[in-house]
């Protein structure tokens, strides 16, 4: 009977660290990102310069999570922008990046993949 209390115990530590755990850790989440071509122009806690001295080319992760907190249907519009692209003529990052927009990566990452990146995305915090 000991064996099984810690069992659960250990189980429920384990649980309880990872819920607990920095989604900037979540090495599953940065691998998707890196294979799907997203850290090419996005960081998690700092944008990626810029070629020849210019803004970064999209904003950096945290950054976006700070400008979506708590806004309604931020992780469904998300989505969208990342499988369809952004338009350049209404950037929400204008002046703030050189990227004039965000290109459609519905090839490069499926729906679901999408959503479970912008998911994390929006947990980040500062």
């Amino acid at each position: 009977m000991k064996s099984y209390h810690a069992v659960l115990l250990t189980v429920a530590l384990g649980a309880a660290s990872a819920a607990s755990a920095d989604p900037r850790q979540d090495e599953a989440m940065i691998k998707l990102a890196t294979q799907s071509g997203c850290t090419t122009c996005h960081g998690i806690d700092e944008a990626k310069p810029g070629p020849e001295g210019l803004k970064p080319i999209g904003p950096a992760w945290v950054d976006v999570a700070g400008q979506y907190a708590g806004k309604p249907g931020a992780s469904e519009f998300l989505t969208r922008i990342v499988l369809e692209g952004s338009n350049p003529y209404s950037s929400h990052w204008k002046g703030q990046v050189s990227g004039l927009a965000m290109p459609p990566n519905a090839v490069a990452i499926t729906e679901g993949d999408a959503r479970m990146l912008v998911s994390w995305i929006l947990a980040l915090k500062k």
